[in-house]
């Protein structure tokens, strides 16, 4: 193989892996938000979290950026582990999952009710899935 071969297959597996990422990253942040609408105001049901003495309802801005900055956020960390550790994906899912578990604090104790904390949960769960089997691919399972 020559070395302008190399250098466009290289070039076409980057670009390949960050549309993947891309995707995965959107699939969780639409996987929240599929969430959100199941148990939207148009359900009958408004998702609400406690912030100190006053109530704050869940928007779906609010799920969808929140989902986005998490994607983004694992995702650098996945690069930067790409770049630093002998076993990127295998760091990255053991991270992944101690953030997601702590993660699901936040929904446990500021849930205004039993149907937001298990929505928020929902999405908590289904964004940190997302990220965590999507992220690092099927080729980097070790």
């Amino acid at each position: 193989m020559t070395n302008e071969t190399q250098q466009t297959t290289d070039t076409t597996r980057a670009t390949a892996r960050r549309t993947g990422r891309a995707f995965t990253i959107t699939a969780g942040a639409a996987g929240a938000l599929l969430l959100w609408a199941v148990h939207s105001p148009w359900a009958g049901t408004d998702l609400a979290v406690r912030r100190g003495d006053a109530t704050q309802h869940v928007g779906p801005v609010a799920v969808v950026v929140t989902a986005l900055i998490a994607g983004l956020a694992a995702w650098a960390l996945l690069a930067l582990l790409e770049r630093t550790v002998r076993r990127p994906a295998r760091t990255f899912r053991v991270i992944a999952l101690i953030v997601l578990v702590l993660s699901l604090a936040g929904p446990l104790a500021s849930a205004v009710d039993t149907t937001s904390r298990l929505a928020l949960l929902g999405m908590h769960l289904t964004v940190g899935a997302a990220l965590i089997i999507g992220l690092p691919g099927r080729r980097n399972c070790r």
